[in-house]
């Protein structure tokens, strides 16, 4: 969900050295500015364990891409109203853990959201008015999804029903990816998918300085979190959006309304797993500052950076204390 020049305003580089054992590489993928940079003795191996980790970001795409006719989540939008549809065990088991985390949230997560966000078009500039509003809004609900473990099936209990993993599965794909580097004996690198970031060791005996963006000014930061071995991911309403009397209609929607969250402008999420911070950053957005915060500080290893519609910056207790 995050445009291509997106990453360079979330993570702020050290600059690189001109020593050839750093390899950096990027693509667009997933609708977004994807990065590998990583540290390796051998070049040739080092430029092969990027590509394969692109490789990878690009498979998960095209199983999981709403935007892909032939992708397997969009063969389950077509027809899993009409019954059970047989998925493979990786697009089950993230399907299972989003519902999860709609439980976790109590509906403030919802992959079903995307029944009203098929009508929004931001690049057009085009959104539902109250009445179609009204006619979908039945469809958004995640207890409308049923899964079938032993069969490996998905079912929408409700017609119009349309799910979408854009806020779960970017940071899933960079967790992939870092999982095949680490198997391949790599013990430094970064992988970024937008808005969400994930890193593994540290960079030149330092820890990874990743910045925060002003949401309403893209060439600053707000605020440099250094970050070993964690991830991060930010969800902001300046990532796809368009403005029409003064509102800004953006893609982060509240299940309950099927409009813009409005509370919020800026949610950044720190953990150890990029899946989770992908979601949580989300789900932070639609809470609000309040229950937002008391949602990280009820879930173990996890911090946020929350910049509210007023300009003002909140953080999670274990930040708070070092401010």
């Amino acid at each position: 969900m995050k445009t291509n020049f997106l990453f360079f305003l979330l993570v702020l580089f050290i600059p690189i050295s001109a020593s050839a054992d750093w390899q950096r590489q990027e693509a667009a993928i997933m609708g977004t500015a994807i990065a590998v940079e990583l540290w390796h003795k051998d070049d040739t191996q080092g430029r092969a364990q990027i590509k394969s980790v692109l490789d990878e970001i690009h498979r998960i795409d095209n199983l999981m891409s709403s935007y892909k006719p032939d992708s397997e989540l969009s063969v389950v939008n077509a027809n899993a109203a009409n019954g059970p549809v047989a998925v493979s065990q990786e697009l089950l088991s993230l399907i299972i853990r989003a519902l999860e985390y709609s439980d976790i949230t109590t509906g403030a997560f919802d992959i079903t959201y995307a029944s009203a966000g098929q009508y929004y078009d931001y690049r057009n500039r085009e959104r539902p008015d109250n009445w179609q509003l009204q006619e979908v809004l039945p469809a958004i609900d995640y207890h409308h999804v049923r899964i079938n473990k032993a069969g490996s099936t998905v079912e929408f209990l409700h017609p119009g029903v349309r799910i979408d993993l854009g806020g779960i599965a970017k940071g899933y794909a960079v967790d992939r990816g870092m999982a095949m580097l680490q198997q391949a004996g790599v013990t430094t690198a970064l992988i970024s998918a937008g808005g969400d970031t994930r890193v593994m060791g540290k960079r030149w005996d330092r820890p990874w300085n990743i910045g925060i963006r002003n949401p309403r000014n893209e060439e600053k930061i707000v605020s440099m979190i250094p970050l070993e071995d964690s991830a991060i991911s930010t969800s902001g309403d300046y990532e796809r959006f368009f403005e029409e009397d003064g509102v800004r209609y953006h893609h982060i929607l509240n299940p309950e309304t099927g409009k813009s969250s409005h509370e919020i402008i800026s949610s950044s999420i720190i953990g150890k797993l990029a899946t989770d911070t992908d979601a949580l950053s989300t789900s932070v957005f639609v809470l609000g500052v309040e229950k937002g915060l008391q949602l990280i500080d009820s879930t173990p290893g996890t911090e946020a950076v929350i910049i509210d519609n007023k300009g003002n910056m909140h953080y999670s207790a274990g930040l708070a204390r070092v401010q």
